[in-house]
């Protein structure tokens, strides 16, 4: 009997498991499969880099549901120098990102809640090693590889945008 119930236990686990390796499977295969770059609207406002030299300013759009955040820049093969992507989380914690199918060379810039720049890393194309901070952060400015060092954007930098400042002010809604 005990044996039963075990059976009966690990055969629904037996059965769960390769129904989420299965969904895992298609809805990453569906995203590589069309091997067309995920394009959202450009917000209306400006991304803002407080650097030593001054402010630098920078279209973007926002990646802040799940899925936008899990396709980023991936297939895209063109983007402006003056422009990126912001990814928005929840909140603060520590990030991973990687490059696989993202044909450009970037800059990942890792923003704590506060606007802060707390790292920035460069992915190369294609690569699934895994990129982060060295401490939790709440944002990710991705741009073409070089764009921040040309532009004076160092870490301890600030960055201005309404998404930040609504992360940062107390008691503001965290769920945006």
């Amino acid at each position: 009997m005990a044996f039963r119930n075990w059976l009966t236990a690990a055969g629904k686990g037996i059965l769960l498991f390769p129904i989420l390796t299965v969904a895992a499977y298609v809805w990453t295969q569906a995203v590589s499969a069309s091997g067309r770059a995920m394009i959202l609207p450009v917000d209306p406002a400006p991304l803002v880099a407080v650097t030593k030299q001054g402010e630098r300013s920078f279209s973007v759009e926002i990646a802040d549901e799940p899925s936008e955040r899990g396709a980023g820049l991936m297939f895209r093969e063109h983007m402006a120098d003056n422009h990126g992507m912001l990814f928005v989380f929840q909140e603060t914690g520590p990030v991973s990102f990687w490059m696989k199918n993202t044909i450009m060379p970037l800059d990942l810039i890792f923003i704590g809640q506060d606007g802060r720049i707390r790292a920035i890393r460069r992915g190369e194309p294609y690569s699934e090693a895994a990129i982060s901070a060295d401490e939790p952060v709440r944002f990710v400015l991705e741009l073409k590889a070089g764009i921040a060092a040309r532009n004076g954007i160092t870490e301890g930098d600030m960055v201005k945008h309404p998404a930040i400042s609504r992360a940062s002010t107390p008691g503001a809604d965290q769920s945006d």
